[in-house]
């Protein structure tokens, strides 16, 4: 009996530390303390001056938040939110020198920006930058910003969530976050959100009203796929359709019992939109259903250039693989008839709804608002 328990003591002797190693990638087993010396440097303080003209007192502001030197060049990745339409943009370095920045791209959709601030003779500390295609739920994080104007600010939590769709927000296709519960306050905004390797997984990008520890942050991986275009050509180029809606199906069908089919429903069109010029038809009769609510009485899409897009992936994935110019034949149901209209995809300009208002972007979803989330193309 007690060779057989030495035999068990042996055993989880070596599983024990099998397990510590997996769970604790080599290498990153740094000390926070050690981990903020070492990335904080890369970290900078953002700030710029905000014009509000339909103010009719105190018409000039100034918003605050924070960056991360990506490139020895001088590339500095923040949100848009924070530097879209603002003048006099100075960045802030940890050592207390003060640069003038220079817009080179935002994209208010995804929530991104890159500014270039000039290089100091010493260089610049540079993060290094990470893959969030391989965190995990319940990962370490630590988030570095400048919350209220404090300068250098770590807070520490996990990977709450991933692939997380804020609901109601202005995206031509959903953008999957990483929720955490790393303190993301008024000011952290543009900061990184870093592995234990200080690896960049993600940008700060918004926090819950009204909820506690609820920050998200924008994958890294998003960003890589978009910097060369909005460092060189200022924007993210995307089609413009101009239809916001949602996917309907048989579930829906068998609870109204009203004529409909399976396609995108069209609930809104934006002004000057394609399919505005193309006389598409938007919903005009609100209708609830548990949590959800549908604008029935547009135009429902059911196939596009000859496909059905009778699920929500297809759609998406149809819309994913346009291009500016391409031309689109779709096929609308209404009224217990169809149609075919014909469209030539413009680019997507800049609307009203992508302009930030100050300098924090604050969400307040409805509670219970998990599916069938409005999306806009």
């Amino acid at each position: 009996m007690r060779e057989w328990l030495v035999s068990i003591s042996f055993v989880v002797a070596a599983i024990v530390p099998a397990l510590s190693s997996a769970a604790e990638p080599l290498g990153c087993s740094e000390p926070i303390p050690e981990l903020f010396r070492r990335v904080s440097p890369s970290v900078v303080f953002i700030s710029a001056v905000a014009i509000n003209p339909f103010k009719l007192t105190d018409p000039v502001g100034t918003v605050a938040g924070s960056g991360v030197i990506i490139s020895a060049d001088g590339l500095v990745l923040t949100t848009s939110h924070l530097v879209f339409g603002r003048r006099a943009i100075t960045v802030a370095l940890d050592d207390g020198r003060v640069s003038q920045a220079r817009l080179l791209g935002a994209d208010p959709i995804l929530d991104l920006a890159i500014l270039r601030i000039s290089v100091p003779p010493e260089g610049l500390p540079k993060a290094t930058l990470g893959d969030s295609d391989s965190i995990r739920v319940g990962e370490e994080v630590v988030a570095i910003g400048n919350p209220f104007g404090l300068e250098q600010t770590l807070t520490r939590g996990v990977v709450s969530g991933v692939n997380r769709v804020l609901p109601e927000t202005r995206m031509s296709e959903t953008l999957p976050l990483i929720q955490t519960d790393a303190a993301i306050n008024p000011g952290s905004s543009g900061g990184p959100l870093l592995n234990r390797c200080g690896e960049v997984i993600g940008i700060a990008t918004s926090v819950l009203i009204d909820a506690q520890d609820i920050g998200f942050a924008v994958p890294i991986n998003v960003a890589r796929q978009v910097l060369p275009q909005l460092a060189e050509q200022g924007r993210v180029v995307r089609p413009w359709l101009g239809v916001g809606g949602k996917n309907i199906g048989r579930e829906l069908r068998t609870i109204l019992r009203v004529p409909l089919v399976n396609g995108f429903l069209v609930e809104t069109i934006e002004p000057g939109s394609p399919a505005e010029r193309a006389g598409l038809q938007e919903g005009d009769l609100p209708i609830t259903i548990g949590d959800e609510q549908f604008l029935l009485g547009g135009d429902i899409i059911t196939t596009a250039n000859g496909q059905p897009v009778d699920q929500p992936e297809k759609f998406a994935k149809f819309v994913r693989s346009l291009k500016v110019g391409d031309t689109v034949r779709l096929t609308l149901y209404r009224d217990g008839e169809t149609r075919q209209v014909e469209l030539r995809l413009p680019e997507r300009p800049i609307l009203p709804g992508d302009l930030p208002s100050d300098g924090r972007r604050l969400i307040s979803p409805p509670l219970g608002h998990r599916v069938g989330r409005r999306l806009h193309y």
